[in-house]
């Protein structure tokens, strides 16, 4: 062997091994930050929690997030409802602020919601359970809120949007000029109803129209039981528009402005307030604690299988 290819040998061997202890090197340090990210968390949550107690005066006031789309991917809304639960099983807690930022979702989850809390105000009675509005609560969101003993937001969050809206499309004049056509196959006439690739079915629309406005009548229904006589009498509060905080007020839909600190403060005099929003699992409740992104960062690095391979 020359001796040029034994050194391109050794060139490479040794570039090899230099390349092994730089991973490894990069292993231990993010496996390190892991550990001093867990370990301030705990810190922040249990070594300061004597003077977060002491900072705290007034009766327990707890309070669930309630945010984004209402869907089964999400879970939000059966996230809402063990926490709530968790929260009126707690002596200390004596009331529930749900801190709603929702545009809405699913009739279905949002009447599951509204029941369960209806459910849990009865078993309850003793302890408010109210919601308190930042941006938006519309649609699926207010079906649920229909249910709190109070409603609270500001003067310019959006509030209401009491209907219900089907979206599709249809394409078959489009497939005419590209020369396609659908070669769909069904059992059961009504089995493609609302496909996009075939003609409109005014039957099938009439349906499909019959089937919104019942979901409809379920939402005002379950509005009128929840607010009652609150409600004015406007020929638009049902129609599917939302209003600003300042309009849902005169109309019955909110009792008051608020935010979730003024609502524990001024209705059950407290600053007390505690979070029992469910969090999915420990460096999730870290991060939570934290408000930045090292923890998630970590997580995503240890789920994704990051620190056990070598980092380039």
């Amino acid at each position: 062997m020359n001796n040029w290819e034994q050194d391109t040998i050794q060139k490479v061997l040794l570039e090899t091994i230099k390349e092994q202890r730089r991973a490894r090197r990069w292993r231990i340090f993010f496996r390190l930050l892991i550990v001093i990210a867990v370990a301030w968390g705990f810190w922040l949550s249990y070594g300061s929690s004597e003077d977060d107690t002491e900072a705290k005066t007034g009766p327990q006031v707890a309070v669930v997030d309630f945010k984004g789309v209402i869907d089964g991917d999400s879970k939000n809304y059966a996230n809402v409802i063990e926490g709530v639960t968790k929260a009126l099983k707690d002596k200390k807690t004596v009331a529930v602020l749900i801190r709603a930022n929702s545009p809405g979702g699913s009739p279905v989850y949002s009447d599951i919601l509204n029941n369960e809390l209806s459910r849990l105000r009865k078993l309850y009675p003793t302890k408010p359970i109210d919601f308190v509005v930042e941006e938006v609560c519309a649609s699926g969101c207010y079906y649920a809120a229909a249910a709190a003993d109070k409603i609270y937001a500001s003067p310019a969050s959006i509030v209401g949007s009491i209907g219900v809206i089907y979206t599709g499309f249809g394409a078959t004049e489009a497939m005419k000029k590209l020369g396609l056509e659908s070669r769909l196959i069904i059992s059961g006439k009504n089995k493609a109803m609302g496909f996009p690739f075939v003609a409109e079915n005014k039957d099938q629309t009439q349906m499909q129209q019959k089937m919104l406005d019942e979901v409809h009548q379920q939402f005002i229904d379950a509005v009128k039981r929840g607010r009652g006589s609150k409600l004015a009498q406007d020929p638009d509060l049902f129609s599917g528009r939302y209003w600003l905080g300042q309009d849902a007020q005169k109309l019955g839909l909110i009792d008051g402005y608020g935010t979730v600190s003024s609502v524990a403060r001024e209705q059950f005099k407290s600053e007390n307030v505690v979070d029992f929003t469910p969090a999915q699992d420990t460096l999730d409740k870290l991060s939570k604690k934290f408000g930045v992104g090292l923890v998630d960062s970590a997580k995503q690095a240890v789920l994704s299988g990051g620190l056990t391979g070598s980092i380039n």
